[in-house]
């Protein structure tokens, strides 16, 4: 059940800064979203700052991604960190009212998703000693390279609607759609391994001697 909550609150974070990102990128910002605001990189023109503003979106879209698909939420969850607490900066330097504190409540929830990962994160914290792998610690499947292959193409085909959005937002949107659909179906093509027992395909992460 627990873990049933922490896969929901992966999946809520990740639409939320992935349709953020969708929604500045989109052609007219005609995109599904809840938080804003989607013509940031138009406001941020006026201090020749465009390139940041995609670069913001272009982040908020890859790491969004990584959470809403769920195959690669650890790596997600770790770099939503900086980049939620830049934008909290960045909102409470603007005086925007009520934005900080929706904020704060997203890194709380990011947190929590960290802190059901502590078996991961805190061996690579103590030099010295193996760290256990996600699959080892959560008894996930392990990842291959044809499903790492197939969920990224599921990535590429997001970018690739941004771009058809100029041209069609009919095509824009199946495609972001197919892109989802096989980032999640990505998981069908992993190797399954017995809780308990050892891959020796697969070397083991350690730190040091």
């Amino acid at each position: 059940m627990k873990r049933n909550f922490i896969h929901f609150i992966a999946i809520f974070l990740g639409f939320t800064f992935w349709s953020a990102g969708m929604v500045k990128l989109f052609e007219g910002h005609l995109f599904i979203g809840w938080i804003g605001p989607p013509d940031l990189i138009e406001q941020l023109q006026e201090y020749n700052l465009e390139l940041f503003g995609k670069f913001i979106a272009v982040s908020q879209v890859s790491i969004g991604y990584l959470m809403l698909t769920s195959r690669f939420k650890l790596l997600g969850s770790i770099m939503l960190v900086p980049m939620i607490l830049c934008i909290l900066l960045f909102t409470i330097s603007q005086k925007w009212i009520g934005t900080p504190y929706v904020l704060g409540v997203l890194l709380v929830m990011n947190f929590s998703i960290l802190w059901q990962y502590r078996r991961v994160l805190i061996p690579i914290l103590e030099l010295g000693k193996p760290a256990k792998s996600e699959a080892d610690a959560l008894g996930e499947r392990r990842k291959s390279k044809l499903g790492n292959l197939v969920w990224l193409t599921g990535l590429v085909l997001q970018f690739a609607a941004i771009k058809s959005s100029e041209i069609n937002l009919q095509s824009s949107f199946l495609l972001s759609g197919i892109g989802i659909i096989l980032s999640i179906l990505s998981f069908k093509l992993d190797h399954s391994t017995p809780k308990g027992t050892k891959d020796e395909n697969i070397p083991t992460l350690t730190f040091g001697r």
